[in-house]
């Protein structure tokens, strides 16, 4: 990953490494047709189209998304599988919308309720047959999804709606704590085995198992997966550092920021600097368990401490240099995710210049 900052960026602006993303995007691909899995990217990390065309021309079977406004954003996009992974609750407005993406392109949609499924199937009407539904099964996240046992109850629902039953999917959000990923990759692994088996004995055709999380993807443990979801990965933040499931090289996404204020130790002062990238680009995600609100790759032991709309105070540590005011800095969140929804556009960068810029197609496409 390049420390440059080209000239002609304005801070703060979020930068993507074009080489470290293609990079982290081929391995990916890589691994997962190494174990004869789908990939299905969970596209709402990064919300741009050119990055998921780069997904999709290296193997990815299609793409994730959380929202139907997502969904609509990519189908024009020229998306032609597209999964919405949540448990939609479908009123008169959603399914005109969801007659439409399903004319344009192979579209699926989750559910975890006898209920969600009754409504889905009554408002797309004639249109229920041509969705593939995959009900969403808690794996230990606790979030939403049912117990495997009740997959079968659900799935009939859909059915019995209209709905085509495609299989099941889940997420294995408990991921992401320290020590969790293998675990959490093995409740996935059993979860979704009992679902499957589940609908199968109950005469369904499952076609479609689909996990994964970036911090389980690349765990080789056996899985009884179809087809896996990561997001993250395909640019790195500050918890995947954290949670040792990326290396710094991996980083493909940092915030350029400007030293604005500084301060040497003494008179009650902590040693430290302030740069112009506060929550408002950063991001304020901070899990009890991270050691700041983000990273600087050129000096890894100092540590984020507070963040302001427009400021991020910066303890330095004592065996560095403090930065000169006006100095630009590179800074990664700590959830990426977030700072590519706050921003309209990002910039491409390779060897310290910029290549491109791009638009952030899907930022607040929230319903």
């Amino acid at each position: 990953m390049t420390q440059v900052i080209p000239a002609d960026i304005v801070t703060p602006a979020v930068m993507i490494d074009v080489d470290v993303l293609d990079r982290n995007i081929h391995r990916m691909a890589a691994a997962m047709k190494d174990r004869g899995i789908g990939l299905r990217p969970h596209v709402k990390t990064h919300k741009t189209l050119e990055i998921a065309a780069r997904q999709l021309a290296a193997g990815a079977v299609g793409i994730t998304v959380a929202t139907i406004g997502e969904a609509e954003v990519f189908a024009d996009g020229g998306a032609t599988d597209i999964f919405i992974a949540y448990p939609l609750w479908v009123e008169e407005h959603h399914a005109e919308r969801l007659r439409r993406l399903a004319g344009a392109c192979t579209l699926a949609l989750g559910v975890d309720s006898v209920e969600g499924a009754t409504a889905m199937g009554r408002r797309l009407g004639e249109s229920a047959g041509a969705v593939g539904v995959l009900v969403e099964i808690d794996s230990g996240h606790h979030r939403s999804g049912v117990l495997p046992e009740e997959a079968v109850e659900v799935a009939r629902a859909a059915a019995d709606a209209g709905l085509d039953v495609a299989g099941v999917f889940t997420f294995p959000g408990h991921s992401y704590k320290p020590g969790m990923p293998t675990g959490a990759a093995n409740n996935e692994n059993h979860a979704l085995g009992e679902a499957a088996a589940a609908l199968t004995r109950a005469g369904f055709t499952v076609r479609t198992i689909s996990g994964g999380s970036t911090p389980t993807a690349l765990i080789g443990n056996e899985t009884a997966a179809t087809e896996l979801r990561p997001g993250v990965y395909v640019l790195g933040d500050a918890q995947q550092l954290e949670l040792e499931r990326c290396s710094w090289d991996d980083i493909a996404l940092t915030v350029a920021a400007t030293v604005v204020s500084r301060h040497e130790a003494g008179g009650g002062n902590v040693r430290r600097i302030v740069v112009d990238a506060g929550s408002k680009v950063l991001g304020s995600d901070r899990p009890d368990w991270a050691s700041g609100y983000g990273r600087l790759p050129g000096f890894r032991d100092a540590r984020i401490t507070a963040l302001s709309e427009h400021h991020a105070t910066i303890v330095w540590p004592d065996d560095a240099g403090l930065p000169r005011l006006g100095e630009r800095l590179r800074v990664i969140p700590n959830h990426v995710c977030l700072a590519m929804n706050l921003v309209d556009d990002v910039t491409a960068v390779r060897d310290g210049a910029v290549v491109d810029t791009w638009k952030v197609a899907a930022r607040g496409k929230n319903n």
